[in-house]
This record gives structure tokens, sequence and C-alpha cells, in this order.
């Protein structure tokens, strides 16, 4: 079914879970499933077919099969197999897929994974941000314009954060920090002390304490004995609204 002259492509270990790419982002998502289904049930048993329409998953989708086997099997044979008039490009994911997790294990496995993929999204984001923010500075050699001629240009975001060290590196804003097992929470009411943080924090896993600052209404910081119990916590209430007037807390990492 394959072009003998398209190269494997694969540089993903193998595992049951075929990643397919440079589909046709224009055909419909329940038809472009149903086409990728009939061929590759050819090769196995499908137990999942993901493809989404948002922009960054366009043109991409994940074929999870119930072996490795027939996972090698569909990558061997269909590797450059033409639908919808482009060729198929096909790898094995990177990490296993919640199907077959699930399969594998139970809830509490696939709860672990789906925290853990939670992190490591969280954490590319935490590096994307500092990057962005690395190119907002001015090169150490840069001349400023001439404010008399120099032209206003729109704000960028991001770029008004500034570090109290000159020579300090880019800072990355709360909403992107890396998970770690500490969290520092926001916008809370007067009244709310240790016992009713607790009650809220207290029933993830992991907990530990709940540590108010001195002199300090509104903020606290919440500690757990691993990233896993922060991540949970974090999902689960940022935003949550609390007081008489229903006044949304905010939930971040605590910045190292």
């Amino acid at each position: 079914m394959a072009s003998a002259d398209v190269q494997s492509g694969v540089s993903q270990p193998p595992n049951s879970t075929v990643y397919v790419r440079n589909l046709e982002e224009r055909i419909k998502i329940d038809d472009l499933k149903e086409a990728l289904t009939e061929i590759f049930s050819e090769y196995g048993t499908v137990i999942d077919l993901v493809a989404k329409k948002n922009l960054k998953a366009k043109g991409q989708a994940f074929v999870v099969f119930e072996d490795v086997e027939a996972a090698e099997r569909a990558i061997r044979e269909v590797q450059g197999f033409e639908l919808f008039d482009k060729p198929m490009l096909l790898d094995y994911a990177k990490t296993k897929s919640d199907a077959t997790v699930q399969r594998e294990g139970n809830e509490e496995d696939l709860e672990l994974h789906k925290r853990r993929r939670l992190a490591e999204k969280e954490r590319k984001q935490a590096h994307q941000a500092a990057e962005d923010q690395k190119k907002l500075k001015r090169p150490a050699g840069a001349t400023a314009p001439d404010a008399a001629t120099a032209r206003p240009i729109k704000a960028t975001r991001g770029a008004g954060l500034k570090s109290s060290n000159p020579g300090a590196g880019a800072v990355v804003p709360e909403e992107y920090l890396p998970p770690n097992k500490i969290l520092f929470v926001q916008n809370l009411p007067e009244d709310y002390d240790v016992d009713g943080l607790t009650a809220i924090f207290g029933r993830f896993e992991g907990f530990r304490e709940v540590r108010l600052v001195p002199g300090r209404k509104g903020i606290a910081f919440v500690e757990y004995e691993a990233e896993a119990g922060a991540i949970s916590a974090k999902e689960s209430t940022a935003g949550m609204g609390l007081g008489p007037e229903s006044k949304p807390i905010k939930v971040v990492y605590q910045r190292q």
C-alpha cells in the first residue's frame, strides 16, 4: 500500500498508538475519522481514534490499536499511502494514549497519566513564555531611538514585566510557571482562615499544610507532598468563587 520511495520517518520507540500527520485539513472530522478507521482496521483492532478540528491539531490524528504488533504492521504498510490526495506520514506516538492506560490499568492510573501530561504541557508553556520574554528584551549593544523621531508601537503582552535586577533573566508570567508542590493562592476573602482553606485544599492527595502570611490578607500558600497533588488542586480550585460575593480566587504555582 505504501510507496517504496517513502522513507519510514519513524523516530519514536514502538507502542500501540500511531501518530498520523499531513492529513487533508479541509475534510470534515467525521469523514476523516471514518476513512482512517476503515484503513487502519485492516491491521488490527482499533480501540480509539482521536482527530480534532482546532487549529493546532489540524491535519493530525492518533490511532490507538489493541496491541503494538498491529501498530507496527500499520506503520509498515500505510506509510506514504495517499488519503484525499495527500501522503500520510506515520510514526509512533510519544506517549501512551488515555485509552491504552485505561485498558491496561484502572481509573487511578488514568488520572495519574492525565496529571503527568498536564504537568508536561505546563512545563512547555513556561519554557515558551520564558523564551518569548527573552525576545522582548533589547540586545545589550542596542541604542534607544531618538525620542523626537520614535514612532509609537503597540504594547506587547508581557512587555511591561520587569525584574528588580537589571541583569536577571526574563520574568515568566504567573500563569505559566512550571508545576511544583506549593501553590500560591490570591484574592481570598479576608475572613478565610487556615481551617477554611484546609477544608478546600485538604481533600487533594498528599496535602501537607496551609500557610497564611502574617500582616498580609487575601493570600496563602498551600503545600503538598508532591507535584501531583498540587496539580490536581490547582486545576480543581482555580477560579473558584468564595465569600458572599463569590469572588474567584487565583491559584498558581509558587515562583521558585
